[in-house]
């Protein structure tokens, strides 16, 4: 009796097992046909989702965004450059080249430039001159006040040659950071088959949420190709506008394909993976320096701290034991 039991249990047991496991192998293969595949809603969600912040960001840029390539001086400034006559430094092309490479075009900056050059000095020195004989009251000889004095004077002509280079040094660091995408574009509209004009135009609008920069040294190549009869002067100008090797080294290879006839997506193609390469060395010099950067850091911070922490607890035992 105990044994029929056992072997109907047994029984019980593989049929059981049988029944568990052809359902288990009927559910695995018509799972995939059961479940609905989100993908396709998934990527279509995904698409129209990008549109409309692409959309709703170029409203931004033009709302709030408005570019003046050309702008008047102001009186103020143009009677100080009249007075002092610097109509000829206003007309120098090195100056016009730096203040183009600092996003400043026209004849209107240059007036400015000039005029805050020459006012700067005149304002420091009677604000120092009111800080250091009036507020301070230094009890210093007047040989050394008047060289403290004269030295903010002298600062104050520098002022606006450091603003100028420091939004030059910004202004190339953005254009140097999406050129290697830009390019990437760019080689991906000439293998479509699309005039230069048009590529420029389309990266321009492409890549203007990435680098305004950028896309606005793009949109006037693409303006000045439409109206300069010597096309290799639009391209010549903007890698005079940028100051980049990189951009350079485009510009030349443009120029090459207008005046020859050669292929240029081989070499877009090359220069965009020497941009890359010349990108990521950069950043791994700038995390070479970390280290030598940190030192000083570590041992002004860190290491008192840390001493702290471990000899505290031995001199309060050998003070407890004292």
């Amino acid at each position: 009796m105990i044994f029929e039991t056992v072997s109907q249990n047994l029984q019980f047991l593989t049929a059981l097992s049988a029944a568990l496991s052809v359902s288990a192998a009927v559910i695995l293969v018509s799972w995939p046909y059961l479940q609905r595949d989100p993908l396709n809603a998934r990527m279509a969600q995904v698409a129209s989702e990008r549109e409309r912040i692409r959309v709703r960001e170029r409203t931004r840029l033009n709302q709030n965004t408005k570019v003046s390539l050309r702008n008047e001086p102001k009186r103020l400034f143009k009677e100080v450059v009249d007075r002092l006559n610097l109509a000829k430094r206003a007309e120098s092309e090195g100056l016009t080249l730096k203040l183009r490479q600092a996003g400043y075009r026209g004849r209107g900056p240059i007036i400015a430039f000039l005029a805050i050059q020459h006012l700067a000095p005149v304002a420091l020195l009677l604000l120092s001159s009111f800080y250091v004989f009036i507020v301070l009251k230094l009890q210093q000889p007047f040989a050394m006040k008047l060289l403290i004095v004269m030295g903010a004077a002298g600062f104050g002509y520098f002022v606006p040659v450091l603003y100028v280079k420091n939004k030059t040094s910004k202004r190339q660091a953005s254009i140097r950071r999406s050129w290697p995408d830009a390019l990437d574009l760019l080689l991906i509209c000439v293998e479509c088959g699309m005039g230069i004009d048009s590529c420029f135009r389309k990266v321009a609008e492409e890549i203007g949420l990435q680098s305004p920069e950028l896309a606005e040294e793009l949109s006037l190549t693409t303006a000045e190709l439409s109206y300069l009869q010597d096309r290799r002067k639009a391209f010549e100008n903007l890698g005079a506008r940028t100051g980049l090797e990189a951009v350079k080294a485009v510009v030349t290879s443009l120029v090459q394909s207008e005046k020859y006839g050669t292929s240029l997506g081989q070499s877009l193609r090359v220069l965009a993976q020497e941009s890359r390469d010349m990108r990521m060395a950069e950043a791994e010099k700038k995390a070479a320096s970390l280290p030598p950067k940190l030192t000083v850091p570590m041992i002004t911070f860190f290491l008192p701290v840390l001493f702290v922490v471990i000899l505290s607890p031995a001199a309060i035992n050998f003070l407890k034991l004292h």
